[in-house]
């Protein structure tokens, strides 16, 4: 699914610009393009995705897909990438999310403007800075440091400031702040972190990846019911980096 990039004259000449004096107006016009572009094709993927009998995604979280810049949240030489609806490297063995994916997981996480929400894998910052569009607070983990550095300068720079990051080990979750209205993990678990499930607030959602790594995993859905019962649900089949540490 990856296409590499070109090195043609237009390219260069758009990868000197940035270099030079970063964005100009134009080339923020046609990340605007871009992005629009980006989000049609997200609406139009999910149109084929979603099993028959799905709601389609909630236009709010097309919208945050359209005003979070992804091409900041990239590394450079990605760039002219950002806006296609695929996975892109970000060193460190890791990937920025599908937009398509990012949609999906934020739209089951079903996100609410009073709501307090855990992300464990930071990665970039990018589903946290989606995230930070539709709710009230967002707490992130990363267990990379370098990776956690950049996104905790890249947030903070461009003033993402109801979102908190760590450095540190998603699994057991970041009890401080439960419990949470939604946690969304961006990395593929053998099995559902206990310590997650009892820093859901109950009739809070979770969305995470469940399976082998490096294999094909299972999306799944689960909702904490007001007595502490766990409801879950398979929503597709995905494919992440395995979540990782000491447990």
């Amino acid at each position: 699914m990856r296409r590499l990039l070109t090195a043609g004259g237009t390219t260069l000449a758009f990868i000197a610009s940035l270099l030079l004096a970063g964005p100009a107006a134009s080339d923020e016009d046609a990340y605007a393009s871009r992005r629009a572009a980006m989000v049609e094709a997200v609406r139009q993927y999910a149109r084929l995705a979603l099993t028959a009998g799905e709601p389609p995604l909630d236009e709010a979280v097309l919208d945050a897909l359209n005003t979070v810049r992804r091409h900041e949240f990239v590394d450079f030489v990605q760039r002219l990438n950002a806006y296609d609806n695929r996975p892109l490297p970000i060193g460190h063995g890791q990937t920025i999310s599908q937009p398509y994916i990012v949609a999906l997981m934020t739209d089951l996480a079903d996100p609410d403007r009073d709501d307090v929400v855990l992300e464990v894998g930071t990665g970039s910052g990018y589903q946290a800075a989606v995230l930070a569009r539709l709710v009230d607070r967002v707490y992130t983990i990363e267990i990379v440091p370098p990776l956690h550095n950049e996104a905790a300068e890249r947030l903070a720079r461009l003033g993402y400031d109801n979102v908190e990051t760590r450095l540190g080990d998603g699994y057991y979750g970041w009890e401080e702040h439960a419990p949470y209205d939604a946690i969304i993990v961006t990395a593929a678990a053998s099995h559902v972190p206990p310590p997650l499930v009892a820093q859901l607030k109950p009739g809070g959602l979770m969305v995470i990846p469940v399976g082998d790594p490096f294999t094909v995993q299972r999306l799944v859905l689960l909702e904490k019911s007001a007595t502490g019962e766990i409801f879950s649900r398979n929503v597709s089949a995905v494919r992440f980096v395995p979540l990782t540490g000491e447990h």
